[in-house]
C-alpha cells in the first residue's frame, strides 16, 4: 500500500489582499519573506532523503499563502523547481493552497501545465455571516463556484474548514462539512480557530466580543464533524494547527491549540463508540481493536482505559489484524 508524503513549502501571505481576523501569517508559517530557490531545493532534497525509497506517493505542497494570487511569473518560478523531480518520478504531483476568490479557468490551465494535481481552498466556513465577521472578503458562493471550476478542470479538490470562528456554531460547522461533501471535495483539513497576537481577533478577544472554543469543545466538534466526513469518504488530512515556535510560545494568546490535538480527537471518537456499545456484566474485559487503532482506543494519556477501569476491575486492550478502522469487539474474561 502506497503511503502519501508531502514536501511542504510554506509561503507567507504576501499575495493576500485581505487580513482575516484570525490571521497573522508570520506566526503561522514562521516566515515573512518568500523562500529563495536554493532554500526550496534544499528542503525538497532533505525530505526526499527522509522518505522510504519505495511504496510512496510524494507531492510537493505549496502551503501557507495565496498561491494563485502571486504574480504568474512567481508562480512559474516555484513550479519550475518541482519539474526535475516530476520528470525523474521522485515526486508524483504538486499540490497547493489558495483562496476561493483567486481561482480562474485561465489560471487552472496554467497550473495543470506544470503538473499540479490537487488544489486546496481555504473555505473556512460556508456560512456568509461567519465569513463576513471573519473578514474573509468572499462569500460561500465564491467557494462553491471555485470548487466547480477546479473539479471540471480535472484537479482533486480539497476544502479546508475552521471551527470556532466569530459567529460560528456546531450547527453551522456541520453545514460547512455537508457543503464540503456536496461540492465534491475528496479531502479536507479541520483547524480550530485560536487567538494569535497582532490580529484583529486579539482586539475582539480583549474587548470581550469574541470567545474561542475551549479545548474540550473543539475536540468534541471536530470528532462529530470527522464522523460525518468519514461516512461520506472525505479524507481528513489534518486536525489541529501545525506546531510552531510561535504557537508553542508567546504568539498564542488563547484558544484550543494543543500539539496532540488530533490524538485527542481520535480518543474522543473512541469514547463516543464506547458509550454506544453493549458492555458485559463482568469484572474482567478484553477489548480487541485493529493494530493502528490500539493507542487511540486506550486514549490520550489512557483516558478511555481509565474511564472503563472505574467500572471494571481489569481492562485489557489487544489487537487483531483482521479488524479494520474503528471496528472492535468486547470479550468477557474469567478472573
Amino acid at each position: 500500500m502506497l503511503r502519501h508524503y508531502n514536501i511542504p513549502v510554506f509561503l507567507p501571505e504576501l499575495a493576500c489582499p485581505f487580513r482575516c481576523v484570525f490571521c497573522n501569517q508570520s506566526s503561522i508559517t514562521g516566515r515573512q519573506q518568500l523562500p529563495d530557490d536554493q532554500a526550496v531545493i534544499a528542503s525538497i532534497e532533505e525530505h526526499l532523503r527522509s522518505f522510504p525509497s519505495s511504496d510512496r506517493h510524494v507531492e510537493i505542497a505549496f502551503f501557507g499563502g495565496n498561491f494563485t494570487g502571486l504574480p504568474e511569473k512567481t508562480q512559474a518560478q516555484y513550479l519550475e523547481l518541482a519539474q526535475p523531480y516530476l520528470k525523474a518520478k521522485q515526486i508524483q504531483g504538486i499540490r497547493l493552497s489558495t483562496r476561493p476568490d483567486y481561482v480562474s479557468r485561465e489560471n487552472l490551465v496554467f497550473l495543470a501545465s506544470y503538473g499540479v494535481r490537487t488544489i486546496e481552498l481555504g473555505a473556512q466556513s460556508t456560512d456568509d455571516a461567519v465569513l463576513q465577521l471573519s473578514g474573509r472578503g468572499h462569500t460561500a458562493n465564491t467557494t462553491r463556484k471555485a470548487s466547480n471550476m477546479i473539479i471540471e478542470a480535472g484537479f482533486e479538490l480539497g476544502l479546508q474548514m475552521m471551527i470556532g470562528l466569530p459567529g460560528d456554531s456546531l450547527a453551522k460547522a456541520m453545514q460547512t462539512a455537508r457543503d464540503i461533501i456536496d461540492w465534491g471535495a475528496t479531502e479536507t483539513r479541520i483547524y480550530p480557530c485560536v487567538v494569535i497576537r497582532e490580529t484583529e481577533l486579539e482586539n475582539m478577544f480583549k474587548k470581550g466580543s469574541f470567545q474561542p472554543l475551549s479545548l474540550d469543545e473543539a475536540i468534541h466538534q471536530t470528532a462529530v464533524i470527522y464522523q460525518l466526513l468519514e461516512q461520506a469518504r472525505v479524507k481528513v488530512l489534518r486536525m489541529g494547527l501545525h506546531a510552531s515556535e510561535e504557537l508553542n510560545g508567546a504568539g498564542l494568546l488563547a484558544g484550543p491549540y494543543h500539539p496532540n490535538f488530533a490524538e485527542m480527537v481520535f480518543t474522543r471518537l473512541w469514547k463516543l463508540q464506547f458509550e454506544s456499545a453493549d458492555w458485559p456484566e463482568s469484572k474482567h474485559i478484553q477489548i480487541v481493536t485493529a493494530p493502528g487503532q490500539h493507542n487511540f482506543a486506550i486514549g490520550f494519556q489512557a483516558t478511555n482505559k481509565k474511564r472503563l477501569e472505574q467500572r471494571y476491575q481489569k481492562v485489557e486492550f489487544v489487537t487483531n489484524p483482521d479488524l479494520q478502522n474503528r471496528a472492535f469487539t468486547i470479550q468477557s474474561l474469567p478472573r
